[in-house]
């Protein structure tokens, strides 16, 4: 998910049948640009790949809602959750660097980035990425509407 790839878009077969082909592998792109990221313990600035790539993987299965019954709403919540998580690290990383270093509110920032990275890590091994979930997204992104 690094780098944007274009869908392999079949103008003959239809929205549908194009987003149960594309956007199961989207989502698998996902899982894994999320679980690289994060096997390394990383920092909470190195957390924002994993934010822009739930922005992008969120935004465009909202472009594809008629395609989908309403467990697309569900899904498409848990990213809004794991956004909301990320861009809480995101944005005590931000506060973080306009404060002078040795300031004590420096420090109270960065430690409430590592505070909101620890939370983040523990609802993604917990919740999102539990035993089974991504065959849940793709297996569901596959099917479309029924």
């Amino acid at each position: 998910m690094s780098k944007a790839k274009r869908a392999a878009w079949d103008e003959r077969a239809g929205a549908a049948a194009n987003a149960r082909r594309e956007l199961p592998r989207l989502a698998a792109e996902f899982f894994t640009l999320a679980r690289k990221a994060l096997a390394d313990d990383p920092a909470p600035p190195e957390l924002h790949r994993v934010r822009l790539g739930a922005k992008r993987l969120r935004y465009t299965l909202e472009l594809f809602r008629p395609c989908y019954s309403a467990g697309l709403e569900k899904r498409l919540a848990a990213l809004r959750l794991v956004q909301r998580m990320l861009g809480e690290v995101n944005d005590s990383v931000a506060a973080a660097k306009l404060l002078p270093k040795g300031l004590s509110a420096r420090a109270f920032v960065e430690r409430r980035a590592e505070t909101k990275a620890r939370e983040f890590r523990k609802h993604w091994a917990g919740q999102f990425d539990a035993p089974g979930q991504e065959r849940l997204w793709t297996g569901y992104l596959a099917r479309g509407k029924r």
